[in-house]
């Protein structure tokens, strides 16, 4: 199988992980997701009763882009996902925790590059073939967006530990460190160079270390453990696609400024 097939594969997981995960918190009705409807204007009793629809749709969404992927459904999911992302920190958290999500709108984005954009209104509704060719000027767009997505999210993270947010110094806790806050502290520098890096000097074992990291560093919510791990699979996902895609643009001599050997 061609390197832009095993992109191809792993986006479609992770996207379809991401949009499940995160449509499974609107049917058991997240109580958190108030904060966000409430932007809208819509109240409490209004926003638990719209919360399993809302979940349904993006369980639907990631279910057609796991086994019939459009790129009309890309489109939208990087449209909703980054609406989701942006309502956390226009609910009042930090913005952060935004920037911490690029995984969920990014995964996406990456798809709709992989396939070659959007060329008219019917290649909306065509299914993306995963065996289509892909050439060396859209290897390297997928290639720059998923370093700016794998950014995004590492810087991200780090942020919100140098931040102290409360539910990640819980998650330390629960695993037996007397000094959570220090913990956070040494989590998010290593997590905010791990993100320069990636932008900057993005190297095939070192990706490999981050992902390794972000799978297992997500496995210690308190609760909803294993839908928090799936929502976050469009980080994972982005993450290995880059691991993916590093070693078919060093290898492209025609990309001058991807050729050399990581």
């Amino acid at each position: 199988m061609k390197t832009e097939q095993k992109i191809h594969y792993v986006l479609r997981i992770a996207i379809a992980m991401c949009f499940i995960g995160h449509g499974s918190f609107g049917i058991i009705t997240k109580q958190i997701w108030c904060n966000y409807f409430a932007v809208f204007g819509i109240g409490t009793k209004a926003a638990y009763a719209l919360m399993p629809w809302v979940g349904a749709a993006d369980i639907a969404l990631g279910l057609i882009m796991l086994f019939r992927p459009m790129r009309a459904i890309a489109l939208w999911l990087v449209v909703w996902g980054t609406l989701t992302a942006f309502l956390r920190p226009a609910s009042g958290e930090p913005f952060a925790e935004f920037i911490e999500r690029a995984g969920n709108f990014g995964a996406p984005l990456a798809m709709l590059i992989l396939s070659g954009g959007i060329k008219s209104f019917k290649n909306l509704f065509e299914l993306i073939d995963p065996a289509a060719e892909v050439d060396a000027k859209t290897m390297a767009r997928v290639y720059n967006c998923l370093k700016t997505v794998g950014f995004l999210l590492l810087i991200g993270h780090g942020w919100l530990n140098l931040l102290q947010k409360k539910s990640l110094l819980g998650q330390y806790a629960s695993l037996g460190f007397t000094e959570p806050a220090k913990v956070a502290q040494m989590a998010g520098v290593f997590e905010i160079t791990a993100a320069v890096l990636v932008l900057f000097k993005p190297i095939r074992n070192l990706i490999l270390i981050f992902i390794i990291w972000k799978a297992a560093t997500e496995l210690f919510y308190p609760r909803y453990e294993i839908f928090e791990w799936i929502e976050r699979g469009g980080s994972y996902g982005t993450l290995i696609a880059l691991w993916l895609s590093l070693k078919q643009v060093s290898s492209n001599l025609t990309i001058p400024f991807l050729s050399k050997k990581f």
